[in-house]
């Protein structure tokens, strides 16, 4: 049976197509690309397809072209967090190998060799960057013993003394000092400031050495240098043990016995019995209220030699404001204790932390009206004491009542500029030097 002219033509296509392919490989790269256009004769009245001239193209372009490499696009640099971003830029550098383009050689196979050569220390340098940055995040990851430099040495210690509360320590003291009666002793009063700081420093430094488990779990205290590991625990002991022996020895014999002792009290309460009741029960928060009580009482006495009501006065002012300050302080850091493990009033008994801040709030207005009765002050200072008084009594109803972090907040701010104030108005409404005992004597 004869064959069609349809099937004719597809073999003898199909045996054309098989005999451009092996003429390709073997002659394009001599061939001139006009021989390449003989190849679009007419067979039997039937052109070669779209898709042929597709495939004879790309063969084409293959055998003039095998030098011809794809360029891959870089990709652009992640971006980095925050805090990848510290990382020292020592650390984290890395070794690029740029790989650069070799022209083809004229030999086949030396140019297959090349290649070959090429892909293996290419490959080889890739392996080796990737080693050395994975050592480097190894290193990293690996725990490190933070070195004590002596220029940071003076800021670690400041930090481990609470020198912001040493510093108030020292101000409340020297108001005491200053109300007390009688002639101002200048070495008398610098003596008992260093000492009664000295002191101050020794008890914070203890109270973080016996809280650093406890610190550790605490957004507020978990950059302490203890927990951090920038000092020993033997360092800040013997830190504590250097101010507390001088501080005590000015205060004794420097001053006077009583406020030596006074210092020595302070210090065993606040480092034996208010930090260890922190994690037992609330009490923690009137024992710490009678530790910040002492240091204006200490300062009267240093002036004096003796205690008075004068110097019980001052130490229930001083008792009075810490209420509001630390009970508004504690309300917005609640969470903080609870992960801490201590045992507050904001977080254990909310209702009777803002009942004692009102309280003691109102106390102060009766505390100020008791100053020109015991002759401490004159009658000016009840009256002029009273707006900033009234203020604080009515910021403390209004966390009473809210029981809020905004009216927590604001009785904590008000409370720190109405101590220094308060403060203030007693010594520009100081009793002077007998003004109370001259009123009761008939005029001659």
């Amino acid at each position: 049976m004869a064959a069609s002219p349809h099937t004719l033509s597809s073999r003898l296509l199909t045996g054309w197509v098989g005999g451009c392919v092996w003429y390709l490989e073997r002659r394009a790269m001599q061939e001139s690309p006009h021989k390449f256009m003989h190849l679009f004769r007419n067979i039997n009245k039937q052109w070669i397809t779209f898709q042929h001239f597709n495939f004879l193209k790309r063969m084409y372009v293959t055998q003039l072209n095998r030098s011809l490499n794809q360029q891959v696009k870089p990709k652009p640099e992640p971006v980095t967090s925050p805090f990848f971003e510290k990382i020292s830029s020592g650390q984290a550098k890395a070794e690029v190998h740029e790989l650069r383009p070799i022209s083809p050689p004229s030999l086949p196979l030396s140019r297959k060799a090349n290649e070959k050569e090429l892909i293996e220390l290419e490959s080889a340098s890739v392996i080796e960057a990737s080693i050395d940055v994975g050592n480097a995040t190894k290193e990293e990851k690996q725990w490190k013993e933070m070195k004590l430099h002596v220029d940071d040495l003076p800021g670690i210690l400041a930090r481990l003394s609470k020198i912001k509360l040493t510093a108030l320590v020292v101000s409340t003291t020297s108001a005491g000092f200053a109300l007390a009666p009688g002639p101002f002793d200048w070495p008398c009063f610098l003596l008992t400031l260093l000492g009664t700081g000295l002191a101050s420093c020794a008890a914070n430094s203890i109270n973080q050495f016996f809280e650093v488990p406890f610190d550790s779990n605490m957004n507020r205290t978990k950059n302490r240098p203890l927990v951090r590991g920038q000092i020993s625990p033997l360092l800040a002991v013997s830190f504590a043990t250097c101010c507390a022996l001088p501080g005590v020895a000015l205060l004794t014999w420097g001053v006077n016995p009583l406020t030596g002792a006074l210092g020595v009290f302070n210090i065993f309460l606040y480092t034996c019995c208010y930090t260890p009741l922190k994690r037992i029960s609330i009490a923690n928060t009137w024992v710490g209220a009678v530790v910040g009580a002492i240091p204006p009482v200490m300062g009267w006495t240093a002036a004096t030699g003796c205690l008075d009501a004068g110097a019980f006065l001052l130490g229930g002012i001083l008792y009075s404001w810490q209420f509001p300050h630390f009970n508004a302080l504690s309300w917005g850091l609640r969470e903080d204790y609870s992960r801490g493990g201590y045992c507050m009033m904001s977080v254990t008994h909310p209702a009777l932390c803002r009942r004692v801040a009102l309280r003691h709030c109102l106390a102060l207005i009766g505390l100020s009206t008791a100053a020109p009765i015991l002759d401490v002050t004159t009658w000016t200072f009840p009256v002029i004491s009273l707006p900033i008084n009234l203020y604080i009594s009515y910021l403390g109803f209004r966390f009473y009542r809210d029981a809020d972090r905004k009216s927590s907040r604001k009785l904590f701010f008000c409370s720190l500029w109405h101590l220094p104030l308060f403060l203030l108005l007693m010594l520009t409404c100081k009793q002077p030097p007998g003004g109370g005992s001259d009123k009761g004597e008939p005029q001659s």
